[in-house]
């Protein structure tokens, strides 16, 4: 039996594969649901033109949204070398919500893990997903010039590096030959360390098992200079953007103090900022989820990407 297809037929086909993709990612994202009914998800997309599931982002759009709507990239935590583009959304669900129905349109991006690949492979991965966002944001319907993003822990470093190092245009940053085109607008970190020098431990504690350590292939204490390139507070200048730092006052993994010894570096720099310390929060959880949190990001969001 022979089938013949007009150009009619094949645009009838071509929409029932694209039907059936985006049903698809709705089916195998494990968070949507979080999410208000009817965003559009564009999921797994590649951005750094490779196959690695690393390499991957998703986006979620506000249903009806116009064209331009800002753009907040969500960027995991896992000490470097856990979790992945969905982590951290289970318990910011109303944080979430919020961000959608405000108008937001939210990216949450992979990156490689510690484990497979050292520092700096994670912020060249960052940079790569920042910069295809900036390149396609006609195609997905946001504006390319209002980008602020939200970090977790070990995404909240990398959230504030990204950042903060950008204007200082670190070459090891960078993949090669990748464009430096995108601008961040704003930065909400939540206890995300700072000052890996500020962390030092005695030399007994760090293993080869340490976060930091296997961020960095070697103790910080053997190899200061690595830490200190791998650190945000290294690169503060007065052209950075305005921060929001959200830290649990009981935080037993990344100290409290790295969020305020941040906040004072970008205060001497007269960057605009504020720190929240939440009490009695641990370092995550659904604390960091309470109503007066979820209002003061929007409101931060609002004021910084209008």
């Amino acid at each position: 039996m022979k089938f013949h297809f007009s150009n009619k037929n094949a645009l009838y086909v071509l929409i029932l594969i694209f039907i059936a993709n985006l049903c698809f990612g709705q089916a195998t994202n494990r968070v949507i649901s979080f999410f208000p009914p009817d965003t559009k998800l564009y999921d797994n997309i590649p951005y750094a033109n490779d196959t690695l599931k690393k390499h991957q982002l998703d986006i979620y759009i506000p249903a009806n949204a116009k064209a331009d709507v800002p753009l907040v990239v969500w960027v995991h935590g896992g000490a470097w070398m856990l979790n992945d583009k969905y982590a951290d959304m289970s318990y910011m669900k109303k944080t979430i919500g919020a961000i959608i129905n405000n108008s937001f349109a939210l990216a949450s991006i992979d990156y490689r893990y510690s484990t497979e690949a050292v520092f700096p492979a994670q912020i060249q991965d960052c940079n790569q997903a920042l910069e295809f966002l900036y390149q396609h944001a006609a195609q997905y319907g946001y504006n390319k010039n209002k980008i602020a993003l939200i970090g977790f822990s070990a995404g909240g470093h990398l959230a504030s590096l990204l950042a903060l190092s950008h204007n200082n245009q670190v070459a090891s940053f960078y993949a090669p030959n990748a464009k430096k085109s995108f601008k961040i607008n704003a930065v909400v970190d939540f206890y995300g360390p700072a000052d890996f020098l500020a962390m030092l431990k005695p030399q007994e504690e760090h293993t080869p098992k340490d976060a930091v350590t296997t961020l960095l292939g070697a103790s910080p204490v053997d190899r200061p200079d690595l830490a200190k390139i791998a650190s945000p507070a290294t690169y503060i200048d007065k052209s950075d953007p305005p921060f929001l730092i959200i830290h649990g006052e009981k935080d037993a993994s990344v100290p409290p103090t790295q969020s305020k010894l941040l906040s004072s570096w970008l205060s001497l720099n007269k960057i605009p900022n504020e720190v929240i310390i939440v009490k009695n929060a641990p370092h995550y959880g659904e604390m960091f989820d309470e109503s007066y949190i979820k209002d003061k990001i929007i409101a931060f969001l609002k004021n910084m990407l209008k």
